[in-house]
């Protein structure tokens, strides 16, 4: 249903605020935000996460993954209002304690860190994996990752870091 179809204009639509409150990394975050507000901007603008990045704006690149309920997502895909008291997890909520997650540096060590823009999405999708299984065939990381472009590296890297990183957890080295 669309704002004319309510009768209220597109501009009073526009203008509609909704009350959005996120635990983030753990942390409370409310606020009140334009109703077309995706959840990719409630996490940049008012959160002020930024290791979360806009690549295409339509859900095709991966770059804005976040793990919300405890699956990955496209935050450009979401509204933040759809949101309203779910569980969010970003970039940023890996290396909290100040020190790389295992994941992350098995990206620097393969390679797979080139320009960094798409790594936040990777990372994350690689650690939902992960969670889930601990020596994931490469028929589960290519299902994991699909959807997630790079321009920087041939992928191999990506998958180089996964496999290291899945070893390294198997081995108890990860959180």
């Amino acid at each position: 249903m669309t704002a004319l179809d309510t009768g209220v204009s597109a501009a009073a639509a526009a203008r509609t605020r909704v009350d959005v409150t996120l635990r983030v990394n753990g942390m409370e975050r409310s606020a009140t935000v334009p109703a077309a507000t995706t959840l990719l901007s409630f996490l940049r603008d008012t959160a002020h996460l930024t290791g979360t990045k806009e690549g295409c704006g339509s859900g095709e690149c991966g770059a804005c993954t976040v793990v919300l309920d405890g699956k990955p997502i496209r935050a450009c895909l979401v509204l933040a209002a759809e949101c309203d008291g779910a569980e969010v997890t970003t970039i940023e909520a890996l290396a909290a304690s100040g020190e790389l997650h295992p994941i992350q540096q098995a990206f620097i060590e393969t390679g797979a860190i080139q320009c960094g823009f798409c790594s936040p999405g990777f990372v994350l999708a690689a650690w939902c994996l992960l969670r889930e299984k601990a020596d994931p065939t490469r028929e589960d990381i290519d299902t994991a990752l699909s959807g997630h472009l790079c321009r920087c590296t041939g992928y191999e890297s990506i998958f180089a870091a996964v496999r290291l990183a899945a070893a390294r957890r198997r081995e108890g080295r990860w959180r």
